[in-house]
């Protein structure tokens, strides 16, 4: 029990301000993810992700990815990126899968994830990664985008371009987002019509998708790429099932879903694996 005041007051300063995260034990995992309150860097033993030659329909994006990932983890200039586009196309899958195929050639490419509620806290992060020079971090940040009144983008602009310390050497920002722009359109549109200058509103508003040197498109996949994903999966997995039962099945899966992407195959796929008792 604590008697003197000094020394209380010290003590409840010392809860308010703790003292900085020390770098954590980088060799213990190839991914963490980003936790807050209290601040630390949770290891992920096992990440969720299929291998790269799986994910069928996005050459251009894989090979442009691949490639800037490779220079960034050899200590080279490499470029933020944005994945952005239709839904279920595999932009995070894309991410994920590239740091598998690439953590075992580079050891210490290392994959943060940072949530989008988390972004405000993205300089303590920094911080944090700044005292593993030795290390290669791929900040991960899922399914980007920013809403009316919604003020965390605004932490995210001095990481990617500006501010005094800037991006740390061994840290690179990939984000995936349905939005090109990051944010909707009717927005930009009210600040359009609201501003005093519309032209420079805007102009902030869509800045921050212009600081990713990356613009990596992904468009929804018509039906002949859809059963290749699926047939692909078979192969992978040695699940048999005949062209034609394959086709229909397929079809009404798709169908009943309303969609076609990279997520409903993956979908259905699972469903075929159960039914014929194949773990996957």
């Amino acid at each position: 029990m604590i008697d003197d005041p000094m020394d209380r007051i010290a003590a409840a300063l010392e809860r308010m301000s703790p003292a900085p995260l020390e770098a954590p034990d980088f060799d213990a995992a190839s991914a963490f993810v980003w936790q807050t309150d209290p601040d630390r860097l949770e290891p992920v033993a096992h990440v969720s992700r299929v291998p790269l030659d799986l994910l069928l329909g996005v050459d251009r994006s894989r090979d442009t990815l691949l490639a800037n990932t490779r220079q960034f983890a050899q200590g080279l200039p490499a470029n933020n990126a944005l994945l952005w586009g239709a839904r279920g196309m595999g932009k995070s899958s894309l991410v994920k899968a590239i740091h598998g195929a690439l953590e075992v050639e580079y050891g210490r490419l290392k994959i943060v994830e940072l949530h989008r509620e988390d972004l405000p806290s993205v300089g303590r992060l920094l911080n944090v990664l700044r005292q593993a020079p030795d290390a290669r971090f791929i900040l991960f940040c899922d399914d980007l985008s920013f809403s009316h009144d919604d003020q965390h983008y605004k932490s995210l602009k001095a990481v990617l371009d500006g501010g005094i310390e800037g991006r740390p050497d061994n840290v690179i920002l990939y984000a995936t987002s349905n939005r090109r722009h990051l944010m909707p359109r009717d927005m930009i549109e009210n600040e359009r019509g609201s501003a005093i200058n519309p032209s420079e509103a805007v102009e902030e508003k869509v800045s921050l998708s212009d600081r990713f040197g990356l613009w990596l498109g992904f468009h929804a996949c018509d039906q002949d790429q859809y059963l290749a994903m699926i047939r692909g999966y078979c192969a992978a997995y040695e699940v048999k099932i005949d062209e034609d039962t394959l086709w229909a099945e397929a079809i009404e899966w798709q169908a009943t879903r309303g969609s076609r992407s990279g997520r409903v195959a993956w979908q259905y796929f699972c469903d075929l694996a159960g039914r014929r008792g194949v773990t996957i």
